[in-house]
């Protein structure tokens, strides 16, 4: 998924290229995807109680979602219809593949399901006796993914957070996986979606929220987060030097009146930190948004505990692959894995991280952050 400006391609605005045969519902619980039963408090992330939808009756072969054929260089690579239609296309396909090192009668979890471009990845490598858990918290991901998998015996999705994984396997009775695949930050389509706030290229609600069940958005952190820590967020989580001095901008604007709107904020952070020679391609608001985004949805607490509870969850043996696009994030996932691999836990797969080609930015440029670092366990903790 994204940090910042984006991951995969912008969605397509004209006629969804969704398969004639299939209708893409406006409902975004559609029947088999069940709402959670409460919404979890502030600034924590509940289970909820959905249950996983079922597979449904075997469907012919001119009914069935199209899927990815694998291969691991992207210059043969070509997004399947649904990654089209929903407007993302996955980041290092192959790469992610090979990664994982998948087995045909393998269990592996697909932490961030987003458009599913990962996951039908996964399923067209898995046999008949396989299996692959797809997670989100987004329920208009889960709409998509109950079309575009209906009728997969293998596939089973759930509505939870990744950071959960350990009590999601718990309530579904499954074992630990053969392979665990998380890949960070937010689609393109959830960027770009009207109503949802994540850019500055639309005026609308500060919400940046991936679960609409989370009390906290992004105008509650703006308007109401004291001095101290509104400046933290903005230098630490958004990397932006001039934090303390956006802070006080920010302070005597919503003394005055709430910053109510993507651009209202935009607007500010333009004409506080606007300085000669600056890039005009690269929007001065595209940090401080990813920041405010990364905040409102706590990820990197979230990410923080997946590192944590990821050993109990794996299979020795297993792949835990990390595609991260914030250099926090990275950093996070890297530390994980040295110290891991001291205590003989994990086997860090590649010393650099892997990075897209030259081939896959020539077709897909939001992919240029992507970092992908794999750790495989040596051993389960005794401690899970």
């Amino acid at each position: 998924m994204l940090s910042g400006a984006g991951r995969g391609q912008p969605p397509n605005r004209a006629k969804p290229l969704v398969p004639k045969d299939k209708v893409v519902p406006k409902d975004p619980a559609p029947k088999g995807v069940a709402p959670k039963d409460s919404a979890p408090k502030a600034g924590t992330k509940g289970t909820g109680q959905s249950a996983p939808i079922q597979p449904a009756q075997e469907s012919s072969s001119a009914n069935a979602a199209p899927i990815i054929a694998p291969n691991p260089g992207i210059r043969d690579f070509k997004p399947d219809e649904w990654s089209l239609a929903f407007g993302h296309i996955p980041v290092l396909p192959g790469e992610t593949l090979e990664a994982l090192n998948i087995k045909e009668k393998g269990f592996y979890v697909d932490l961030t399901m987003g458009g599913g471009g990962h996951s039908r990845l996964i399923l067209s490598k898995l046999g008949p006796k396989g299996r692959l858990l797809a997670l989100d918290k987004d329920p208009e991901t889960l709409s998509w993914a109950a079309i575009w998998g209906q009728g997969d015996p293998r596939l089973i999705i759930k509505r939870a957070s990744f950071d959960q994984i350990d009590s999601v396997l718990a309530e579904l009775g499954l074992g630990p996986a053969d392979g665990l695949l998380a890949d960070l930050g937010l689609s393109s389509r959830q960027l770009f979606s009207p109503g949802r706030g994540f850019s500055w290229q639309n005026d609308e609600s500060l919400d940046m929220r991936l679960d609409p069940d989370n009390e906290v958005t992004a105008f509650d952190i703006v308007n109401h987060w004291p001095e101290k820590q509104l400046t933290d967020l903005i230098q630490r989580l958004a990397e932006e030097r001039s934090g303390a001095r956006l802070t006080k901008a920010i302070l005597a604007e919503r003394a005055k009146n709430p910053v109510k709107t993507t651009r209202e904020l935009a607007e500010l952070v333009k004409k506080v930190l606007w300085r000669p020679g600056h890039h005009a391609h690269f929007n001065l608001a595209t940090k401080v948004f990813m920041g405010l985004r990364v905040a409102v949805n706590q990820e990197m607490e979230a990410l923080a505990t997946l590192l944590r509870k990821a050993p109990g969850c794996l299979n020795p043996g297993g792949h835990l692959v990390v595609i991260a696009f914030h250099s926090l994030e990275d950093r996070q996932v890297k530390q994980c894995f040295a110290s891991r691999e001291g205590q003989k836990i994990w086997k860090n797969m590649f010393k650099k991280p892997v990075t897209p080609s030259e081939n896959e930015l020539s077709l897909n440029r939001r992919a240029r952050s992507a970092k992908m670092r794999v750790g495989e366990l040596l051993k389960q903790p005794e401690n899970k």
